[in-house]
């Protein structure tokens, strides 16, 4: 039993770290209806950010995550203004294209930054190390934090969208853009706002995954289990991307400890698979019908 509840609470950190990238999927797809493949990119850098700004620059750990937040922030809004906006109007193939290019060159260009580059990086927190006993239970405060800073962010942007005028303005553009920005929601300045918003929460995942997976070019590749999160949830629910992300966390985790080696990795999928059977708009997603 101590080994199971160790095993889920594992899988609920890893699975916070999910949660958050594929709330970024969902964040960008509610209100742009353009699914950003380059997602677990922006992880990714944001970690190295961290990295740099802890590491290289040599600033206290909590100034730097900061920053590393701001940076994260500053690139998600040059993302959407100059590559996804010159293309709004234009086939949603052409933009989901140019989604995956994005994520390609960021891989790019973190091989090629000096003091990046291909090698695997170790990142020190204030909480790696440490270790909290509970009788016979021994629970990892790396895990701990993980899952108490995604607890306070999830509540945090709850409380923006729902008590700000501004995230009041987000849920509008999300619902019927036309209808907001009659309204007179900047629906541009909107569009700006939300990809700067994800690239920030994807960012702070990064920073919370490193201490576990270290700082590395392939970072990004988590997007591939946090998608399928956001799928499992229901793609364009808030609140089923974080319990599709837990979800997948601890299958993962009990797969990879009860189970041979190899099903770890395909444990997710095949719990994807059989929810959509059942339910193929996802666990929060609603079922639309269209007149044809």
């Amino acid at each position: 039993m101590i080994e199971f509840t160790q095993q889920v609470i594992s899988g609920v950190a890893i699975g916070c770290v999910y949660g958050l990238v594929a709330l970024g999927f969902v964040l960008i797809y509610k209100a742009t209806e353009v699914v950003n493949f380059a997602q677990g990119e922006l992880m990714m850098v944001g970690a190295f950010f961290a990295l740099t700004f802890t590491t290289i620059a040599g600033l206290p750990f909590w100034i730097s995550i900061v920053f590393a937040i701001i940076a994260m922030a500053i690139l998600g809004a040059i993302l959407d203004r100059i590559v996804i906006r010159p293309l709004v109007g234009q086939p949603a193939f052409a933009i989901f294209m140019a989604t995956i290019g994005i994520g390609v060159l960021l891989r790019s260009l973190v091989g090629m930054t000096p003091g990046w580059g291909t090698e695997t990086h170790a990142f020190k927190t204030p909480f790696s190390d440490g270790v909290l006993t509970l009788g016979a239970l021994m629970l990892s405060k790396v895990h701990l934090t993980i899952i108490i800073s995604t607890v306070l962010l999830v509540g945090a942007l709850a409380t923006f969208f729902r008590f700000s005028r501004l995230g009041i303005a987000m849920q509008a553009t999300s619902q019927n853009q036309l209808a907001a920005a009659y309204m007179g929601v900047p629906i541009k300045h909107i569009f700006l706002l939300i990809w700067a918003i994800s690239a920030a929460v994807a960012g702070i995942a990064g920073i919370l995954l490193a201490p576990i997976a270290f700082v590395h070019v392939n970072m990004g590749f988590i997007g591939l289990k946090a998608f399928p999160a956001a799928v499992l949830g229901g793609f364009g629910s808030i609140p089923g991307a974080i319990i599709g992300g837990l979800i997948i966390g601890i299958v993962e985790a009990l797969a990879g400890f009860y189970l041979p080696e190899g099903f770890k990795d395909v444990a997710a999928y095949v719990v994807l698979l059989a929810v959509l059977i059942i339910r193929p708009q996802g666990i929060f997603g609603v079922s639309t019908r269209r007149r044809v």
